[in-house]
């Protein structure tokens, strides 16, 4: 059974290929009005020469234009049409393919190879090399009239036709492999380059290059390697069938004035020959020059009904009500696909509205995992996450998003201002987003700011420190109508005032009611939690109230267990 987004595809597929049956239909009026300068040679040499009659000339000569005329017409159209079926495919599909690259990159494949492959898919269908492949079915035309003209002259033709088309049968024997390897080496290649460009300042501060270029090199050279085996092919193939191409037009207009030598041809018929031939044989041979960017179209396509096939469409849900907060947890347990050990196992907590819980441990035990799933993002293997009865992962997340905030643990701001980012990107609510910053302590840190809440953050949050992209960040997880709020480290880049300013903005959530879950190395941020959860190897080791747990864990830091509350 197809999800909605696969029918769209689906449907979005079928619907080009039906174009492409008007597209045809264009291609067969252009060849047969190709069919136009032959059959004007044909007319001139053989009646217009020997009758003198200038009156025929111009109206055989405004007949062809006029011919001509149209097939240029066409030809525009159907370049114009390709074009508009792209872009009406790209139009239908980029939403679903973008939305798809984000919900992988949740699982943990993070990659724009879908809207890559989408691109080059819509630039074969729109680009010049697709008219050699919609011609070359016309060729039996041209064929055909040669063999009206003398069936030598056919013969021939067909020959070389068939000379050329096993060219072309040669082509995509030597040439498909080393593509399609070369293909999947380059996609390798380019994603190891995005990696090193999003570390760039690690890789120069840390003399990282050198060897980070020996493992990106072989790579990029492999994939250059096996371009240059492929073109190469190609190349010979191609001079190849163009020499043939050639000897074939000589070949034909010797056949053809032999045989009007003979008084079996007349020289129009000759020419026109000649002109049929050319004719005949050119779409073949340019559709060997494109048949690497049809092999590229191909395979991009495969991927990319691969990867819809994979894409979970989003399923649409009654909305419901605003949530008071209160979250239940019950035997939540998560497996990482490639860990053999669960990142989490048997997980319980209940909180009410305006709770606050801390969750503390050491290094790789669950508690990253655990605010993913508190938030709808991984869907646990076992358990359930309810917020308000309602299982999280379930709840549309449109709809949730509007009473849920995240922050992170690795903190990303998008390119656009300060009030956009706060704002979630969509249209900002001048108060709501002052009522955010202020929540978070961060109103006056923006003020001081060129332009304050217009202020312009690049790419990635360039132009901003580590320090102020996550309390902006925080900013954002607060906006709006917010009842349950995750917190991913929230005090790792922050100082001694964002840490204050950080307790605050708790206190102030336990006034307002709103179920907070604190996740934090830290423990001095843990003295504004209600209770804290210790997590080891993904399981509950301990939870209790606030005291009782502080009390705990300070002796476990003195006696050499730091690992519980310290990174």
């Amino acid at each position: 059974m197809l999800n909605a987004t696969q029918r769209l595809f689906a449907e979005t597929m079928s619907v080009c290929r039906r174009s492409f049956l008007a597209v045809l239909l264009f291609s067969c009026a252009i060849n047969l009005l190709m069919l136009t300068a032959p059959i004007y040679m044909l007319q001139v040499f053989d009646r217009i020469l020997s009758s003198r009659s200038y009156e025929s000339l111009v109206t055989l000569m405004a007949i062809a234009v006029f011919a001509l005329a149209i097939m240029a017409a066409l030809e525009a159209v159907r370049g114009i049409f390709v074009v508009r079926v792209g872009s009406w495919m790209d139009e239908r599909l980029s939403g679903s393919v973008f939305a798809g690259q984000v919900s992988e990159a949740i699982e943990g494949d993070p990659s724009s190879q879908g809207l890559r492959d989408l691109t080059a898919l819509r630039g074969f269908i729109s680009g010049p090399a697709i008219f050699p492949l919609l011609d070359a079915p016309w060729t039996p035309i041209f064929l055909l009239a040669l063999f009206v003209l003398h069936p030598y002259m056919g013969w021939l033709a067909v020959c070389g036709a068939g000379v050329i088309f096993a060219f072309a049968l040669l082509n995509e024997i030597l040439t498909r492999a080393p593509l399609m390897r070369s293909n999947h080496l380059s996609i390798q290649a380019l994603a190891a380059a995005d990696q090193a460009a999003r570390n760039a300042d690690a890789i120069q501060a840390m003399g990282m290059m050198g060897r980070l270029q020996k493992r990106w090199r072989p790579l990029n050279e492999e994939a250059v390697r096996l371009q240059n085996l492929a073109s190469g092919r190609g190349v010979h193939i191609t001079a190849l069938s163009k020499f043939i191409r050639l000897g074939l037009q000589v070949g034909i207009m010797s056949l053809g004035a032999y045989l009007v030598i003979q008084g079996e041809l007349t020289p129009g018929a000759m020419i026109a020959g000649s002109i049929l031939m050319g004719r005949a044989l050119a779409p073949v041979e340019q559709a060997i020059g494109s048949w690497k960017q049809a092999i590229g179209a191909r395979q991009a396509y495969g991927r990319l009904r691969r990867h819809i096939a994979k894409t979970a469409a989003p399923q649409a849900a009654m909305p419901l009500p605003a949530p008071t907060g209160r979250l239940s947890v019950t035997g939540v347990g998560f497996f990482h696909p490639e860990h053999d050990h669960p990142a989490l196992n048997q997980v319980s907590v209940t909180l009410e509205p305006g709770e606050i819980l801390g969750v503390t441990g050491p290094t790789a035990s669950g508690k990253t995992t655990l605010a993913r799933i508190l938030i709808g993002n991984l869907k646990p293997r076992v358990g359930k996450v309810r917020l308000d009865g309602m299982d999280i992962a379930e709840w549309d997340k449109e709809n949730l998003g509007r009473h849920v905030g995240y922050l992170p643990q690795v903190v990303e701001l998008f390119a656009g201002t300060v009030a956009e980012n706060i704002a979630r990107l969509g249209e900002p609510d001048p108060d709501k987003v002052v009522s955010a910053a202020a929540l978070a302590g961060v109103h006056e840190m923006i003020l001081a700011l060129p332009g304050g809440y217009d202020y312009k953050i690049g790419e990635d949050g360039r132009g901003l420190s580590g320090g102020q992209r996550q309390r902006i960040a925080l900013a954002r997880a607060l906006y709006g109508d917010v009842r349950f709020l995750v917190l991913d480290e929230p005090n790792a880049s922050l100082d001694s005032a964002g840490e204050a300013a950080l307790r605050r903005t708790l206190e102030s959530l336990r006034e307002r009611c709103v179920t907070t879950v604190v996740i934090a190395h830290r423990p001095s941020i843990m003295a504004s939690v209600d209770r804290i959860m210790v997590l080891e190897g993904g399981r509950i080791e301990d939870l209790g109230p606030r005291e009782e747990m502080l009390a705990k864990l300070s002796p476990l830091a003195e006696i050499g267990r730091p690992s519980l509350v310290t990174a």
